[in-house]
Order: structure tokens, then sequence, then C-alpha cells
């Protein structure tokens, strides 16, 4: 369960995490679209604002004897498209505030991906390093306790983030089950084993990939002439190194929590997946790179940089030294408008996390539906319909940028605020 966060460091103001809150971020990027769509004033608030939001207190008894609080939430955001959707994040770090910010991006990625789910996230305030897996599952256990009643998979389904996984699904699917019976398609992520979809724990990381294709083939790259760097090692960014690699990129360089390190021959994904993930080693560690220093990893010089820690990790301390072409948003909410700006105008094409990163949310979509149906796809018609997805979003939005001169994310939100306003007036919601 890697947080897939990039350490910090107080003496480097390149590898810090921006001061300007992630709920900012998206409101800078939300009221700009709304304004440039025209869009009633009396209604704006009614968009930005989360429907409901939940609050819920989870003490536990872990290993060391003493009794631990955590907070948990979900905010379900808007639901005019559909059933609210989103993951359940664990991690020290979770607030309200960054929980808000989620929520409000997953109604207009899903929106943007053309898929029929409104959004929504959680998380709980917990560091799951160093916790055992009763203890982990306890948490789990407790947080769907107190949040049933208001997720169902025709109300609000969760799905793995950082800190969860399929297992972690598992548990709240069964929680969930104890009070309504087997009910799998109230959350997405699950293990193969419970009615998951195959294709679904590199879905993130796939759609990446296929964002990065579809960007390259419009700017006149060639996949297997290209260089790469990935910022956070988890489940995202290792599968991203993965299939990357299976084009014949070479991936120069990487980072996670503990540290960086880099190869100009090429780091082989599959053996640093192998360290890592398998065997539990530090990134730092591998044998097969040499270690640096976390802020000259910003500074190495490649064709593609795949953003996929954090949010707020790409900012005007470390956008400036930037040395790559494209950028494809791997993370929710990585860069500040500040950096987003010099990134434009140091001539970086960026692929925003609002498509880039709709992967996993679309095959959780092929995961709901199979589980509505008690059937299941096979894994090369899963990532089929994921490209034939994700390659139609790449051109609706690319064309609305072209066409109105504007970059990927500013059409990106102007398509999803569009169609969710669309459906929240035809619904009657508003005139």
């Amino acid at each position: 369960m890697a947080t897939e966060a990039l350490k910090e460091s107080d003496s480097d103001p390149r590898v810090r995490r921006a001061r300007v809150s992630e709920l900012e971020v998206v409101r800078h990027h939300f009221d700009r679209a709304w304004d440039s769509l025209g869009l009633k004033e009396d209604a704006r608030q009614i968009f930005w604002e989360p429907y409901r939001e939940i609050s819920v207190q989870i003490p536990i008894k872990l290993s060391d004897g003493e009794m631990h609080v955590f907070h948990g939430f979900r905010i379900q955001h808007n639901g005019a498209r559909g059933p609210y959707k989103g993951g359940m994040r664990f991690h020290p770090e979770v607030d309200v505030d960054e929980v808000r910010a989620l929520a409000s991006m997953m109604t207009w990625k899903t929106a943007v991906a053309g898929i029929p789910f409104g959004g929504a996230k959680g998380g709980v305030n917990v560091d799951t390093r160093g916790l055992k897996e009763h203890e982990l599952e306890g948490i789990a256990r407790a947080l769907m306790d107190k949040i049933a009643k208001l997720v169902g998979p025709n109300r609000d389904i969760p799905a793995p983030d950082i800190g969860t996984n399929a297992q972690t699904m598992a548990w709240l699917m069964d929680e969930f089950g104890k009070l309504n019976g087997h009910t799998p398609a109230v959350v997405t992520g699950k293990p193969i084993s419970l009615e998951g979809s195959y294709g679904r724990e590199a879905a993130t990381g796939r759609g990446c990939v296929v964002m990065f294709e579809e960007a390259a083939q419009k700017l006149g790259m060639d996949p297997a002439e290209t260089t790469f760097m990935v910022q956070g090692f988890g489940n995202v960014g290792s599968w991203i190194a993965r299939i990357m690699q299976g084009l014949g990129a070479k991936m120069v360089a990487v980072a996670d929590q503990d540290g960086a390190i880099r190869s100009e021959a090429g780091i082989d994904a599959d053996r640093l997946v192998e360290h890592v993930h398998v065997h539990g080693g530090k990134l730092t560690e591998f044998s097969e790179a040499e270690e640096i220093d976390g802020g000259d990893f910003y500074e190495v010089p490649c064709d593609v940089f795949f953003p996929a820690a954090l949010g707020g990790m790409v900012h005007e301390d470390n956008a400036c030294v930037f040395n790559f072409k494209v950028m494809v948003e791997g993370a929710n909410n990585p860069t500040t408008f500040a950096a987003d700006q010099i990134l434009a105008d140091n001539g970086v094409y960026v692929v925003p996390d609002l498509i880039a990163n709709a992967g996993g949310v679309v095959v959780s979509y092929f995961e709901w539906v199979q589980n509505l149906q008690h059937f299941r796809w096979e894994e090369d018609a899963v990532n089929d319909m994921l490209r034939g997805v994700m390659t139609r979003t790449f051109g609706e939005v690319s064309a609305r940028a072209e066409k109105d001169g504007k970059s990927l994310r500013e059409a990106a939100f102007e398509i999803g605020i569009d169609r969710v306003v669309e459906a929240s007036r035809t619904r009657g919601y508003f005139s």
C-alpha cells in the first residue's frame, strides 16, 4: 500500500509540495471555465459546492496498545449524471479540503470521459506504513460501517486510491454485504476472486500511456524512441513505467517517498517493480541506478514526465527547471496554476489529470457494469474498450482546445462542466 508520495526536503524548495491548496487549484480552473462558458452566476455555487459531506470518527486500538482516533471523510459532490464515484484514500495528510477538491475533480472527470457517474471522494487521515494488516482491516470496516447507509451500487461507489488497494475494497464490500447481502457493485477495484475486473489494477497507468500515445502522434514523436521519468512509484507510476517500457521507451529517472534514482542507460521497470513492490526494498537501494538528490530529479532531461505522486508537486520552484517536452499527469492536481503558466510559456505540452488519469474510473465503470450482470469480460476486451474511451476523450478535448485556442486543461474543464450543467438542467434542477 504505497503512499505514492515524493519525499520532501525542507532545504530544497524544488522538492516540497506547493503551499497552495488543491481546493484553490481546482477552484481556479472551475471559475475560469464557468466564466468562459458564460453560465449563470446564480448557479455557480450549486455546481461548486458538494451536495453532501460526511465526516466520521474512527477509534481503533493499535498494536502499541493505545487507542488512536482517525477521521474519515466521504464527500459526494454532484450526482446529476449518475451514482457518485470516486476513490477512498488512506494517507496522513487527508483533510476535508483535499477531499472536496478531489470529489469535484471526479465530477468533471467522469463527465469528460462520457461515463454515467457523478463525482465523490473519500479518505482517512491514517499513515498506512507500519500498520499491520488486521489494523488496516479494522479501519476499513469501521469506515464502511459508518457510511454504509449513504453508499451503494446506485448511490455511491468507492474505489482504491493512494494507500488503499484491492484488499481494502474487499473488506469494504464484505462489510457492506453484512448489512445488505452480497453486493459486489458497491465498490470497484476489487480482487479478481470477488468479481473484480481484469485490467483494473493497471487501468490508470495504462490510460496515461494511451494519452501519451495520442499526444505523441499529434506532436510527431515516436514512443519507441522516447525517454521518460516518473514521479511516484506506487500503483499508477509503476504501471506507467512497465507499459511505457513495453512500447520501447526508456525510463531515465524515478522518484518516490524514499528519494530519487537515475540512469542514462535506462532503468528496467520490471526489475524495479520486483525490487520495490515484491521484495519491499527502497527505491534508492536499487543497485542498477544511481541515487540522486530529490531536487536534482527535476532537472533530468527527458522527453516525457509523468507526475504520479501527490497533488501540488509541480509548482513555481521546480517548473522553471524542468527539461522535457510533454507532461502527462498521472496524479490528481499535481500542478499549481502558477506552474501551469510557466510550463505553457516554455512550450511544454501538458495532458491534464482530468483526462490523463481517467483510465481508473473508466475501467471501474466496466467493473460496475460486469458486477450488475455478474458477467466478466476478458482482459484484452477491457483494455480495448479502455483505449477506445481514452482515444475518444483525447480527440474531443484536443479538438475543442484547437478550435478555441486554449489549453487541454481549459478545454477539459469546459467540456466536463458543460455536460454536468446540461444533465442538471434536463433533470429540471434549474432553468
